[in-house]
């Protein structure tokens, strides 16, 4: 009869030892005996068309032609692989430089094809596009992506790769 009462005392003692260890300060768990990280982050709702939207944020911070507005769209530890550059840019300074250069032609983007990826706090967006610099009437036609991540106050992008698209195949 004392059967029942110890197996009972037994499972409300692992369960209060269970819950007395409490969360562990890495970050992480045990699982099995793996490492497993803790996801705590809270995941702000977004729409592919929000994100596609960040291009035009950008697109219409080049027509300023004021490099320090299009480097407000840069997260301050982005990378910046730029289309008419083979420096990274990996300060916010390294990318107005760069910008305070590219502006000079008065660039205009349009996107052709993209592809948009959403996951929790971060977006890529990825495709193509065109550019016309309005001051030669020149066009160029380019790869791009554009990573971005939510601040908690808004998107900005994290890393921005562009390239020239190789000879027609």
């Amino acid at each position: 009869m004392m059967k029942g009462p110890a197996f009972l005392l037994a499972v409300v003692a692992v369960a209060m030892w269970s819950c007395a260890e409490g969360p562990r300060s890495s970050g992480t768990r045990q699982d099995s005996g793996h490492a497993v990280a803790q996801h705590t982050e809270v995941c702000v709702a977004t729409s592919e068309q929000e994100i596609a939207s960040l291009f035009d944020r950008w697109n219409n911070s080049l027509r300023t032609g004021d490099a320090h507005k299009v480097v407000a769209n840069y997260a301050a530890k982005s990378v910046l692989l730029p289309l008419v550059s083979s420096k990274p840019r990996l300060t916010l300074d390294d990318k107005e430089d760069y910008f305070h250069h590219f502006l000079e032609n008065r660039p205009v983007g349009r996107v052709d094809s993209r592809t948009i990826e959403i996951d929790c706090n971060t977006a890529i967006d990825e495709g193509l596009y065109t550019f016309t610099f309005e001051k030669t009437g020149a066009q160029f036609k380019a790869r791009y992506t554009f990573a971005y991540k939510w601040d908690g106050w808004e998107w900005l992008i994290t890393s921005h790769h562009s390239s020239a698209l190789p000879e027609k195949e």
